[in-house]
């Protein structure tokens, strides 16, 4: 079995496979997420490198990504076929795995779910999807400066309130949803609730 890369390996990978404006939103993902990742108690080297790998397919051609898809076998919906931007967190997933040898579940779970989030999430799963949202490049985000300071203080708090602020901007232009984001925002909304009883 092969070796899974270390994370400088992966930095200097990644840099060659995506434009300069995503790469620095790449290395502010994986700085925030490893600062997250002190503060949740979370291997510090897996937040760093679910952060460079969370959007290593986003740089992919739209038609790219929807035969990367049908040549692996990789389930996708009629929105995804739709929307192929959202395809990038699956494809992700199975390049960290294929190209970067990465093995550990957690770590391909939190780039596979970093976009839409899931029900049941990890603490890493969390830290990579509230990362992608506070990372220090992110500046037109609502509510960002509340959320930087939550993501800190409680991780739950920060995560549903990045979901429900996707939701309402969504909802705003007439977006498509997700139905896993909405899914995730029913799950965090219920689960808060009831340990706040």
């Amino acid at each position: 079995m092969k070796r899974m890369k270390d994370a400088k390996t992966i930095r200097r990978a990644i840099e060659k496979v995506q434009d300069e404006k995503r790469f620095e939103h790449t290395l502010g993902v994986a700085y925030t997420a490893t600062s997250l990742a002190m503060r949740y108690d979370v291997p510090i080297k897996d937040a760093e490198i679910a952060g460079l790998l969370h959007d290593c397919a986003k740089c992919m051609d739209d038609d790219k990504k929807i035969a990367f898809c049908e040549k692996h076998n990789i389930a996708f919906s009629d929105i995804e076929r739709q929307n192929p931007y959202l395809l990038h967190a699956k494809v992700g997933s199975f390049i960290a795995m294929d190209t970067y040898h990465i093995s550990d579940t957690d770590i391909i779970n939190a780039i596979l779910n970093h976009t839409t989030g899931r029900p049941g999430m990890s603490t890493l799963e969390k830290i990579i999807f509230v990362a992608d949202y506070i990372e220090p490049n992110r500046k037109q985000a609502p509510n960002l400066a509340q959320i930087r300071k939550l993501a800190f203080m409680d991780l739950d708090q920060a995560l549903l309130w990045i979901l429900k602020d996707t939701l309402s901007y969504l909802n705003s232009i007439d977006g498509e949803i997700d139905p896993m984001t909405q899914k995730t925002y029913d799950y965090y909304v219920e689960t808060l609730n009831k340990h706040t009883k």
